[in-house]
């Protein structure tokens, strides 16, 4: 899934830096990924940690957390579960393709007629399965990250769901797939949360703690309300032009409550070790989070530089450079 912030191509980077303070190995480490969003960060340490603990205050990102960190058995019949998805008929008048599909009365391109339709039909069935017994929580939950990711590969998007493009482009035409949303396998149990982060830290506790937060003033709750509203499939009156329903806003959002909300986080955790990755388009500088960070122990940074993520034309306008640095604030709490 292209993702806003997505830390994929940067996994090297931040597992050298994580491996070069704390240690090669983390078999015994509780390792948090405080804003997980798709997962990548805890994905990639679910194998080589004592415990994963995910979370992030989006039902979407919740949903593909619960899976691919919360899930760690093997399903049974899931194949055959994806097959008789992928074999219903498109539904009719469904929520999806009435207010964001081509042909819908909601008059928005996020998706070519027959994917709207049939995002409703696998939607409703997963939902019948589950309220009827007929699957455990481990498969609903399977089951649905796998609908969005699908959904999200046909979408009629630059990438997010601030917008959608006015013609439907050649990948949006294609008829979904619903491919399997396969994640590890291994004996740990995981903890998988949606919770306002600077609530949450209070309650857990564990050995290393990484940091995601938003960089900008761009909401992920607007940017992708569509894997939201398809996630939690209850009907409402969709706003404006993009359909918009009402959703979180991150204080991590604001320049004015940013560093007061970091300040706060990194006060309260109980971990030894806390890395922050951030990068240099962010609202906070460098002083700022070195200050903060500086008060509560030994500080340390690092930096990577990697292609910028572009999202649209706007991006592409306000942002001349074709690549941003990452920087990974580390710090030792005393």
């Amino acid at each position: 899934m292209n993702y806003i912030g997505s830390k994929l191509s940067l996994i090297p980077f931040i597992d050298s830096v994580i491996k070069k303070v704390c240690g090669e190995h983390l078999k015994d480490a509780v390792f948090c990924d405080l804003f997980a969003g798709t997962g990548i960060v805890g994905r990639h340490f679910k194998l080589s940690a004592k415990k994963i603990i995910a979370n992030d205050l989006e039902y979407y990102s919740y949903v593909l957390n619960r899976n691919y960190i919360g899930n760690h058995q093997p399903l049974d019949n899931a194949d055959d579960f994806i097959d008789a998805l992928n074999q219903l008929p498109p539904m009719k008048d469904g929520f999806i393709y009435e207010n964001y599909s081509e042909g819908g009365s909601g008059d928005r391109l996020y998706f070519s007629s027959h994917n709207g339709k049939k995002i409703d039909a696998v939607r409703t069935q997963i939902e019948m399965w589950h309220s009827s017994g007929e699957i455990s929580a481990d498969m609903y939950f399977f089951l649905l990250a796998s609908l969005l990711e699908s959904a999200d590969k046909v979408a009629n998007t630059a990438s997010v769901y601030g917008a959608f493009l006015k013609k439907i482009k050649k990948s949006a035409q294609a008829p979904i797939e619903i491919k399997p949303a396969a994640f590890s396998v291994n004996d740990t149990n995981h903890d998988v949360y949606q919770e306002d982060a600077n609530q949450l830290i209070g309650e857990i506790r564990g050995d290393i703690l990484y940091l995601d937060p938003p960089y900008n003033s761009r909401q992920y709750g607007a940017n992708y309300h569509l894997l939201n509203t398809i996630a939690i499939y209850k009907p409402f009156e969709p706003q404006g032009k993009t359909g918009l329903p009402d959703y979180n806003r991150s204080q991590y959002c604001g320049k004015k409550t940013v560093q007061r909300q970091l300040d706060q986080l990194i006060r309260e955790a109980e971990f030894p070790y806390i890395f922050l990755s951030y990068n240099n388009e962010g609202l906070m500088s460098l002083d700022d989070i070195k200050t903060t960070f500086e008060k509560y122990g030994k500080y340390a940074l690092y930096q990577s530089e990697y292609r910028r993520f572009r999202a649209d034309r706007e991006e592409r306008r306000s942002h001349k450079s074709s690549t941003t640095t990452e920087y990974l604030h580390v710090l030792v709490k005393e």
